[in-house]
């Protein structure tokens, strides 16, 4: 299998806000990263991009948003003069009610011209404004995209009831500032304490003082995945990070992201990025040549 083109980070990293645009490849495969993107669709006939296991056609003018730790791939898409912005997930963990907009809209993903035209301009006018700042070079271009990227994600919560059909039926936001709060206190702590003990989900439930079925119900809703699964999302997070600096072997890397064995660390690493954590390795070696 040729890993040549798996998508690794592709810019600073240590910076919060990223744009590009001006791509010629009409496609790229299924990849993933820590932080997120919207891309604002350029002139062109066909744009067809894919999150998870939906496939979106989408027309100039569209908004796609990927949030962080999402498949997605481009099908085929004229994307030379699209907007990509790419946004930290640590900008994001930052604050609690960026948090909270994010899980809250986690199943929304494109933001339809046709269907939600007042909105699209809004956030097109507000993308637009990050470019112009952005490609001027200047000084402060960071924090100043960075705060109209807080007024892009305000503005949809502005919009909230009109995109209601887009974010699902279930009762799944209802839940009040304690109950968020409780359940982001979790993830921050399984973030810091990977090499814990017990990160089992009944301890888990335990700290935050909620019966396990109910814990398990909530942590589904609030983070789009059982908890095992979010669990080793946030492992091999950390793995990525720690693969590509230099002098840890693999053990040093499982155990330090909390995997208990080589075995199960490199069974869980091929079945997420399809490839092995050595692989993974290489990619960055060779891109430092």
């Amino acid at each position: 299998m040729d890993y040549s083109t798996y998508e690794i980070y592709d810019f600073d990293h240590l910076s919060a806000f990223n744009m590009s645009t001006g791509y010629k490849e009409r496609s790229y495969k299924d990849h993933w990263h820590s932080y997120g993107e919207i891309l604002l669709i350029g002139p062109g006939d066909t744009n067809i991009y894919s999150v998870g296991r939906n496939r979106y056609e989408l027309v100039p003018d569209d908004l796609l948003i990927i949030w962080p730790m999402e498949m997605h791939s481009i099908v085929d898409a004229d994307r030379e003069e699209s907007l990509v912005i790419q946004f930290s997930n640590a900008f994001i963990n930052s604050l609690f009610d960026l948090r909270r907009i994010m899980h809250m809209y986690r199943n929304l993903h494109v933001i339809c011209i046709n269907a939600h035209p007042e909105l699209a301009a809004k956030l097109k006018a507000i993308t637009l404004q990050m470019k112009e700042i952005f490609f001027a070079d200047r000084q402060d271009k960071e924090i100043r995209c960075c705060m109209l990227l807080m007024e892009f994600m305000l503005t949809l919560l502005e919009y909230k009831k009109e995109l209601a059909p887009e974010l699902g039926d279930e009762d799944q936001y209802a839940y009040t500032d304690d109950v968020m709060k409780r359940m982001m206190s979790v993830t921050d702590y399984i973030k810091n304490n990977l090499t814990a003990d017990d990160l089992s989900q009944g301890a888990m439930a335990e700290r935050v003082g909620i019966s396990r079925d109910y814990f398990s119900r909530i942590f589904k809703n609030v983070t789009g995945m059982n908890y095992s699964k979010w669990l080793n999302t946030i492992r091999l997070e950390k793995a990525s990070e720690l693969l590509v600096e230099e002098g840890r072997s693999l053990t040093e890397v499982a155990m330090m992201s909390g995997f208990q064995s080589i075995p199960s660390f490199n069974r869980v690493f091929r079945e997420e990025k399809g490839m092995a954590p050595g692989e993974y390795r290489a990619l960055f070696v060779k891109n430092d040549k």
